[in-house]
C-alpha cells in the first residue's frame, strides 16, 4: 500500500511541530493537495495520540484517504508505540535493524535511512520497502543518480531540504518519491490552521515532482 501511494503521488509529507491540535484536518489538507502519505515524527510530543487520532479519522475504504505513518523512529520502543497507535508505516533517520525487525514482525512497511552504499545494501537486506536518503542536502541529486548505477532496482526516497524548486531534480535522478517537509507544512502553518495554504503548497510540490516524469 505504501509503495503504491508513493508511486502514484511521488511525495510523502514529514510533519514536525511542537503540537498538532487537529491532525485530521491536516491530513485532509495534505491529501487535497495530492500528498496522501503523512509521516508524523517522534519529535512531536505525544505523537502516538496524533497518529491514533489521524487513523481514526481516515476512511480506510477511500482510495484518496491519507496513509498515516510514523517518522524519526530511532529505537524499538518507538517502533512498537507507533504500531500500537495504528501507524501504517515507519521511517527511520538512519539504519536501525531493531526497528526493521519490529516492523517486519508486525507486517508494517518501513523506510530505513541510509547514505552510503554499504548502508543502502544493509537497508535492502533488512527488508526496507524503500531507502530514505538522508540528509539529502549534503549530497545533492547527482549522488542519487550515482547510487542508481549499482542499485538500479532499489527504491529511493530523498529527505531533507526538498522543496518545489528542487523536487524535480531528485525525480529526474531516479527517486521513487520526494519528501515534503517544512516548505509544505511548517509548524507555523499548523498552529495557524492554514489548511488552504498547506493544500496549495502540497499541490505545488506534487506538481513539480510529477512534472519531472513527463518533461
Amino acid at each position: 500500500m505504501l509503495i503504491d501511494v508513493l508511486t502514484a503521488d511521488r511525495a510523502i509529507a514529514v510533519v514536525r511541530a511542537p503540537r498538532i491540535d487537529d491532525p485530521a484536518a491536516l491530513c485532509r489538507a495534505l491529501a487535497a493537495g495530492g500528498i496522501r502519505a503523512v509521516e508524523y515524527t517522534f519529535t512531536t510530543p505525544g505523537v502516538e495520540e496524533v497518529i491514533a487520532a489521524s487513523v481514526a479519522a481516515v476512511d480506510a475504504g477511500d482510495p484518496a484517504a491519507p496513509l498515516v505513518g510514523a517518522g524519526t523512529v530511532t529505537d524499538v520502543a518507538k517502533a512498537e508505540a507507533a504500531i500500537a497507535a495504528g501507524a501504517r508505516f515507519l521511517v527511520t533517520p538512519g539504519l536501525h535493524e531493531g526497528v526493521a525487525a519490529v516492523a517486519r514482525d508486525a507486517g508494517v512497511p518501513f523506510l530505513l535511512g541510509a547514505l552510503t552504499p554499504s548502508e543502502v545494501m544493509r537497508a535492502v537486506e533488512c527488508g526496507a520497502a524503500a531507502v530514505k536518503i538522508f540528509p539529502s542536502t549534503v549530497v545533492g541529486a547527482g549522488y542519487l543518480k550515482d547510487l542508481r548505477g549499482p542499485f538500479p532496482d532499489t527504491l529511493f526516497v530523498p529527505s531533507g531540504g526538498l522543496h518545489a524548486g528542487n523536487a524535480a531534480d531528485w525525480m529526474r535522478a531516479g527517486a521513487l518519491a520526494v519528501t515534503a517537509g517544512s516548505s509544505v507544512v511548517s509548524a507555523a502553518t499548523i498552529e495557524a490552521g492554514d489548511w488552504t495554504g498547506i493544500t496549495e503548497r502540497a499541490r505545488e510540490f506534487t506538481a513539480a515532482a510529477l512534472g519531472a516524469l513527463t518533461a
